[in-house]
């Protein structure tokens, strides 16, 4: 018989139970039941909110528990979701109660047909209960209980489901129970495992080395005794699920005898943990014999790293405050700036290379919206007088160089907070790249018409709305700014790499040199006539363009929305998702009041900015994810493997040449790289010829590693590729930020040659050091 046989058949007693609860569950207010999981106009999901009191006592324990219906075919997620998916989470709000953990049953295991992905969860029918202890100050009338549910709901595809749910609870003298339910509520807590120590069960694991070695599987042995020694009974199926263990992954056990398993694993390559605990469920006995469910607990072993060019390992310590301080030391100080100081840079040239890499800023794709934006303002003025196109060029170019400063002036003061900071850096954070979609999509709308900014071409000569209008320039300058950060033209990252390893005058020279570069080409309309004389002449088509433009700041939007998922997840782009729709309202309810008079216009405004502020208190929490896996975009992507130190030293002892390359999600210079040249045949050809050891370093999330590397070699920020040879590991060769296939090819060839096996007193490149540019 096998588990799934075996699964319908206990569902026998259980639909036996449900059938003798549904009498008293039909009655339930509509508060407490709600579908979700829309799909072909079916909800897949439908979720119930139930108690096993029809009365409580104030100060009283009762159980509270969501029941999900699902669709044949389709399942929810275990607290362990597995190889995909989302935990099913379930928020309690309970004023002056206090609601405990989530009591999770056994789950089933669910794989794909070709048996890659092993997901966890439940299907059919589901509950998920709590104890509840009614509040003390409940004296009189009912106890309010609610349930904000969020789950993954998948059959091949998956939707997400939210459901509220809400109901009273009468309160009164005495707690009367509701037997019913709580038949019902005991079956189901019945299969949650339970510790070891509640058994009377002892466990030990015996690996089969004394330690876990970093990046390395493990296997071993578990020996599980029951209560004052007992034989342990036979077990089948998938009976053993492992929670989420730090620093462990592909956790397993195979049964070889009653009460005897083999242990089998492997280490993460870059782990914090010292001694990981085998933790997860375990399922005794048979559908024939019943269901024995116990939380299984053991230490593993310690944890080192792998071996490295000593062929000694070395333990995985705790970062004590010393070394965490270490971990994220200023650029500026020795310790990281050293190498920065023996480039050839210096400050005249490093203010060369800010200036014109400023000005190739402009063909950028992060800037490109914002310039046609500023092209069309240049043309709608172009028939005015020379000082006012001049002013308009001027606050622009002031909006610029004001950012770049306030910019570098940040980063100064985080540096001198003890972190270490790179160019692009604002983009880690979820809540800046939140607030540079609202602007975008603010933008948009205005340039749709959904409401108005600053002046048409009538009333230029306002006093007041000539300063409006400028102020709208300088704007146009900021966000130019801020759009221009993630990427990194040629030149740029030797510019501002030496500024960030020097000190702060140097910084915002550098910095004022880039936004210098970056307004050139509307300040060369101004400064040269002819330019502007052969721009188009205004006419009906300027607003057409207008709104073309509109969708032009709406597709950069879909870029930070995407970005968004890298740093917060599937949430985190549905929360900002959310936000955006409010600061549509918001742009439409300000359009609405710019028509308005008097007290009606100042209360649309006012309910406009009470719709954004409560808007962003209720989406804008966004929570880090783990670290992004690389991307496997391309054939040559699908070599790649997560940058680490120690992995890369293996591979040059091993002989092998090395590439590294050092992006994130939010630059688009690294994706256009990546899509255009890394994940090309050509590459990926010259890469398995030569055995070129792919490292894909990760800097959408802060990584305080990630950046003293990119100042170890003079870069301030992504892109940076580095490419190492095994006859020259100290003299790595550092790409341009713009690759091409020919430049990638030759310079792993060049570090193929240069391998140990290939030295010899004719070498005159390994001789003289692997070249660095």
């Amino acid at each position: 018989m096998t588990h799934r046989q075996s699964k319908r058949l206990g569902r026998v007693g259980g639909i036996g139970l449900l059938l003798l609860a549904a009498v008293a569950w039909a009655d339930l207010p509509a508060s407490a039941v709600a579908t979700s999981a829309p799909d072909q106009g079916k909800p897949r999901v439908e979720g119930a909110l139930l108690v096993d009191v029809t009365q409580v006592k104030p100060g009283d324990t009762f159980r509270a528990g969501v029941r999900f219906r699902l669709d044949p075919g389709w399942h929810i997620y275990w607290k362990n979701p597995g190889d995909s998916g989302l935990e099913t989470e379930v928020a309690w709000d309970t004023p002056g109660s206090t609601v405990g953990p989530l009591k999770w049953p056994f789950p089933d295991t669910f794989r794909t047909s070709d048996g890659f992905i092993t997901t966890y969860g439940y299907d059919d029918v589901a509950i998920l209960v709590a104890d509840v202890k009614a509040s003390e100050g409940a004296t009189a009338g009912a106890l309010t209980l609610s349930a904000a549910v969020e789950a993954l709901v998948c059959e091949v595809h998956c939707i997400p489901a939210e459901l509220m749910l809400t109901r009273s609870i009468p309160v009164g003298p005495e707690t009367l129970r509701d037997a019913e339910t709580a038949a019902v509520f005991d079956a189901e807590v019945a299969k949650v495992p339970r510790p070891l120590a509640d058994s009377g069960h002892t466990v030990s694991v015996a690996l089969d080395a004394p330690n876990l070695t970093a990046g390395q599987a493990f296997t071993g042995a578990l020996t599980l005794t029951g209560p004052g020694g007992a034989a342990v009974p036979a077990v089948e199926g998938d009976f053993f699920i492992a929670e989420r263990i730090p620093g462990v992954a592909n956790l397993g056990l195979t049964a070889e005898g009653p009460g005897r398993f083999k242990v089998k694993g492997k280490a993460e390559p870059d782990v914090q943990a010292t001694a990981p605990r085998l933790t997860g469920v375990l399922r005794l006995g048979t559908a024939a014999t019943g269901y024995q469910y116990l939380e299984v607990t053991a230490p593993l072993a310690p944890m080192v790293a792998a071996v490295g060019a000593a062929g000694t390992p070395a333990v995985v310590k705790p970062p004590s405050v010393k070394d965490s301080i270490a971990a994220v030391k200023p650029v500026g100080t020795a310790a990281v700036a050293a190498p920065a100081q023996e480039s050839s840079v210096g400050l005249g040239l490093a203010l060369v290379f800010a200036f014109f890499g400023g000005a190739l800023l402009n063909l950028m794709p992060c800037v490109f919206p914002v310039l046609a934006l500023k092209a069309y303002g240049f043309t709608r003025m172009v028939q005015q007088e020379q000082g006012r196109v001049a002013a308009h060029a001027g606050a622009y170019a002031g909006g610029i160089i004001a950012t770049m400063l306030l910019l570098a002036g940040g980063v100064l003061a985080v540096r001198a907070g003890g972190a270490s900071v790179g160019w692009g850096f604002q983009f880690q954070e979820p809540l800046f790249v939140a607030g540079v979609c609202a602007v975008l999509v603010a933008f948009a709308l205005n340039l749709f018409g959904v409401f108005n900014v600053g002046l048409d071409g009538t009333a230029l000569a306002g006093k007041v709305d000539q300063s409006h209008g400028l102020m709208h320039s300088a704007g146009e300058g900021v966000l130019a700014v801020v759009l221009a950060t993630p990427c990194s033209a040629p030149l740029l990252g030797t510019a501002v790499g030496f500024a960030f390893a020097a000190g702060p005058a140097t910084v915002l020279a550098v910095f004022t040199a880039l936004g210098l570069g970056l307004a050139l080409p509307f300040c060369l309309l101004v400064l040269v006539p002819g330019l502007a004389k052969k721009l188009p002449k205004p006419g009906a088509w300027m607003e057409r363009f207008k709104q073309v433009l509109g969708f032009a700041l709406l597709a950069t939007t879909v870029w930070l929305v995407w970005v968004m998922g890298g740093l917060a997840g599937v949430d985190g782009m549905a929360r900002l998702l959310a936000f955006l729709v409010a600061v549509g309202l918001v742009t439409w309810l300000y359009g609405q009041g710019q028509a308005q008079d008097g007290v009606r216009k100042l209360a649309t405004v006012a309910v406009a900015a009470g719709v954004l502020v409560a808007s962003g208190l209720l989406t804008l929490r966004f929570e880090e994810q783990g670290p992004s896996a690389v991307a496997r975009t391309g054939s040559t992507m699908a070599l790649a493997q997560p940058w680490d130190d120690a992995a890369v030293q293996t591979a040059l002892a091993a002989g092998q040449p090395v590439f590294i390359d050092f992006t994130a999600d939010w630059c688009l210079t690294c994706k256009f790289n990546e899509r255009t040249v890394l994940s090309t045949d050509e590459v990926r050809d010259a890469f398995i010829q030569h055995r070129v050891a792919f490292f894909v370093a990760d800097w959408t999330r802060r990584d305080a590693r990630i950046t003293a590397k990119l100042a170890e070699h003079g870069r301030a920020g992504v892109p940076m590729y580095l490419v190492l040879s095994p006859g020259a590991p100290d003299k790595p060769e550092v790409l341009s930020e713009l690759l091409t296939t020919g430049l990638v090819s030759d310079a792993v060839k060049r570090a193929a040659e240069c391998a140990p096996s290939k030295l010899g007193g004719s070498n005159v490149l390994c001789a003289a050091g692997f070249p660095s540019h």
